[in-house]
């Protein structure tokens, strides 16, 4: 039978594998729209695309790994747990993330993008960047 701790685990990690496929997948699809003609069908197809996994995948899935998380952190505590700090930064910082494709979905959407489609593909690097950083922290726990 499956303890609290780890029914707490299993929605933390779900959770989290949920968000990082948005984070990974909206900024491609922010790509391919650079590439279309705003009054295009094919902007229209994007536009739908990219709110539908925003709002309805990438963001709850986030306030999901934020409470599961949060709950996790009240059973084992912060004291002396210098990864889980540097962790909870890093989680800021996809936060962050999060909150900037936003930003950028609302742009395109409206037809004021005022990025490339390479600044797309290098962004899209970032949310990777940190997944390797708060493994490794939760895995390692080297502080």
């Amino acid at each position: 039978m499956m303890t609290w701790f780890g029914a707490l685990v299993v929605g933390h990690i779900v959770s989290v594998i949920a968000w990082m496929a948005g984070a990974l997948y909206l900024p491609r699809l922010f790509v391919y729209h650079c590439g279309v003609a705003d009054d295009s069908e094919t902007a229209q197809l994007f536009k739908i695309m990219e709110r539908r996994l925003l709002f309805a995948i990438t963001v709850p899935a986030a306030i999901s790994a934020w409470i599961f998380g949060l709950a996790l952190v009240s059973r084992i505590g912060l004291a002396g747990q210098g990864w889980l700090h540097a962790k909870l930064a890093l989680v800021v910082g996809l936060s962050v993330y999060t909150a900037w494709l936003d930003k950028w979905r609302r742009a395109l959407a409206s037809g004021k993008n005022r990025h490339s489609a390479r600044f797309f593909r290098a962004f899209n690097e970032l949310p990777t960047i940190l997944m390797i950083f708060i493994v490794a922290l939760v895995i390692l726990k080297p502080f």
